[in-house]
């Protein structure tokens, strides 16, 4: 099998995997299989699903270590619940789907140029210097947002910093958040955001500009002796990693009807890093199923009350040891060719070449 067919039978496993398990809780909710703990859920995990993608677009494929995804979710957020608030108070939209979409653009389109402006001087850096910048600047958004008010009068917006006075029905209070939210988010937007992203990270790996991004990755000064322009390629990654992560960051603000820039601390970025490495660095596949699976566990943990992240954290590092294991790599591998080898013997007959298949 060559590496062309592989390509293709990883991106069709991997949208397989999302249209499976959407049509699944589809058919739970229509037939009332599912808890409210979990309806509730179903949303955020599209949105951590794109985080995940999104993220290991810079950790997996760029080779970056990046440690600010939640700054970009947070710019998302709050740019989505702005652009919906107005967009419902000031220009008198009704239809909340056209508003969800536009909420989404608009916080994609802002956290992109966030991306942007971070990353012309931060791009320079590489390694810890780079986590570390990376890490000021989601520090940084956190603490404009709690200073930030946003209120609608009419047709027009007022933006101000540590004025709580301002006219008009607030939609940013401060440190606060985000009040009076209409939730509009729904499970099937998440679900088409989903494979939006994949689509477009997929596609990006297997295209030009996506070797050229795993060229500087593996070997920068090579890359640049045959003029491949390094800081386009790791600025590229990084902006539509940033893109991403503003979308679902507005598909996740307007899920609540309250939002606080807290939310969207340090520990979030981890927990997304988190997610890519469980699901393996550069492994879009395996970061969907990490970021779904690791999301929901803790709802399912919750019959161990005050116990439950001691549970969830030590099962955390049993999954981590079983798949950084050798012999079960080896195994794993084992089984795979065996499939394969039967694939091939199989073939002929299936064919209609004749012969035994033994």
């Amino acid at each position: 099998m060559n590496a062309k067919k592989k390509r293709l039978i990883y991106n069709l496993s991997t949208y397989a995997i999302v249209v499976i398990a959407f049509a699944w809780c589809q058919f739970l909710l229509n037939n009332g299989g599912m808890t409210r703990s979990l309806k509730g859920q179903l949303v955020p995990i599209c949105c951590w699903v794109i985080m995940a993608v999104s993220l290991n677009l810079v950790v997996g494929i760029s080779g970056e270590l990046s440690l600010g995804h939640a700054g970009f979710m947070s710019v998302g957020a709050f740019t989505g619940i702005i652009l919906s608030g107005w967009l419902q108070n000031g220009m008198g939209m009704a239809d909340e789907t056209l508003r969800l979409v536009i909420a989404i653009a608009g916080g994609g389109l802002l956290a992109g140029i966030a991306g942007v402006m971070i990353g012309i001087p931060v791009l320079r850096l590489r390694g810890d210097y780079l986590a570390i910048v990376t890490l000021a600047f989601g520090e940084i958004i956190r603490n404009v947002m709690n200073c930030l008010y946003v209120s609608v009068e009419g047709r027009g917006l007022h933006i101000d910093f540590l004025n709580p006075s301002l006219p008009g029905k607030l939609l940013l209070n401060g440190p606060n958040g985000a009040v009076s939210v209409s939730k509009i988010s729904t499970f099937t937007a998440g679900f088409i955001l989903v494979m939006l992203s994949l689509f477009v990270v997929l596609n990006l790996t297997n295209s030009r500009s996506g070797r050229a991004i795993m060229a500087v990755r593996d070997a920068r000064i090579a890359a640049e002796s045959v003029g491949i322009n390094t800081t386009k390629y790791r600025m590229m990654a990084f902006v539509i990693s940033a893109v991403l992560a503003g979308m679902a960051g507005a598909l996740y603000g307007l899920n609540y009807s309250t939002l606080v820039a807290g939310k969207f601390k340090f520990d979030q970025s981890i927990n997304v890093l988190v997610f890519v490495v469980l699901g393996g660095i550069g492994n879009t596949m395996g970061a969907v199923v990490a970021a779904a699976a690791l999301t929901i566990l803790p709802e399912l943990l919750r019959e161990f009350s005050t116990y439950r992240m001691l549970v969830y954290a030590i099962v955390l590092i049993v999954v981590m040891l079983a798949t950084n294991n050798p012999l079960l790599k080896q195994w794993f591998s084992n089984m795979t060719n065996r499939a394969r080898g039967l694939v091939r013997r199989d073939k002929p007959a299936a064919d209609g070449e004749g012969g035994n298949p033994a």
